[in-house]
């Protein structure tokens, strides 16, 4: 495959495949190694409806259902939308959905308050905003490192609790106090997760960490916020400038990722699939047994 850089450190832009064609035998295994040894890929200009993209999860792993979660049940799952528009404009500035649109500008890796955590958020286009509206990733792997000796040190070992709730508090008391931010209960990972494919490490960490086992409040808030902010540093950050049609594909694993503002009384809309993590994708690595 045809293969450009994304970014200095991490990511590939893949520009002459037809994500529609890839199946388990065709393509797929060429992008999965790609994915696992680069950690974002950008495919432009596709054509994925909500069944093809479906499909393209799949090969992946478990498409992440949180109403199924929730309900400890099967539910139909469908394609998230990523979107301030309604059926007869767009959501008001002060809404609580366009706020937890806003939380998404948070630096955050998805799904960490849930039982099982993604491995890969899928994301395609399919309105942008003539400006602004960015998705933004960053290498958590490469700035792991490069991250300073002391702070590392602190995380090595390091058990961090994750609360979706946390995050959305920091946006709007009234949207964190929301049942569906307050159903998921507080859950603990490793901080560091090795690749089991390529060896390499990355911090696993996000918006929704809010302490690390063992240290008090302050020292915890200090230590994340340190980490998160070394993490976003320029040098390990993507910003994706959105054209319709493009996918960007990024490992949960070794990334965080965030939204951009952009002028709200336009819509912008984008698709998300995310699968769960696996056994096989290192899952035992980071869960506390």
């Amino acid at each position: 495959m045809n293969s450009q850089p994304l970014h200095p450190r991490f990511g590939l832009i893949l520009p002459d495949v037809d994500l529609r064609e890839v199946t388990a035998d065709h393509l797929y295994p060429e992008i999965r190694s790609a994915f696992e040894i680069h950690s974002a890929l950008l495919f432009p200009a596709q054509s994925l409806n909500d069944d093809d993209h479906t499909r393209l999860a799949r090969l992946f792993g478990p498409l992440e259902n949180r109403e199924a979660m929730a309900a400890g049940r099967d539910m139909d799952f469908t394609v998230s939308p990523v979107s301030n528009e309604t059926g007869d404009g767009v959501h008001a500035r002060d809404d609580l959905h366009l706020l937890n649109l806003q939380a998404n500008m948070l630096w955050h890796t998805d799904s960490t308050f849930l039982p099982v955590p993604a491995l890969v958020n899928i994301l395609t286009a399919r309105v942008v905003p003539p400006k602004g509206g960015e998705t933004e990733l960053a290498s958590t792997r490469a700035a792991w490192a490069d991250m300073p000796a002391a702070l590392k040190l602190a995380l090595r070992d390091a058990v961090i609790w994750h609360r979706l709730s946390h995050s959305r508090s920091r946006i709007s008391a009234d949207l964190a106090a929301r049942p569906e931010m307050t159903r998921w209960p507080d859950r603990p990972w490793r901080a560091v997760w090795p690749n089991p494919v390529t060896g390499d490490e990355a911090l696993f960490i996000a918006s929704h960490a809010f302490a690390i086992e063992g240290m008090g409040h302050e020292e915890s808030r200090r230590i994340l916020d340190e980490a998160i902010a070394f993490c976003t540093r320029p040098d390990y950050v993507y910003s994706h400038r959105w054209q319709v049609g493009d996918v960007l594909i990024w490992d949960e694993r070794a990334t965080l990722h965030r939204g951009r503002p952009w002028d709200y009384d336009l819509p912008r809309s984008l698709r998300s699939i995310c699968c769960s993590v696996t056994a096989a994708d290192g899952l035992d690595s980071v869960r506390i047994v």
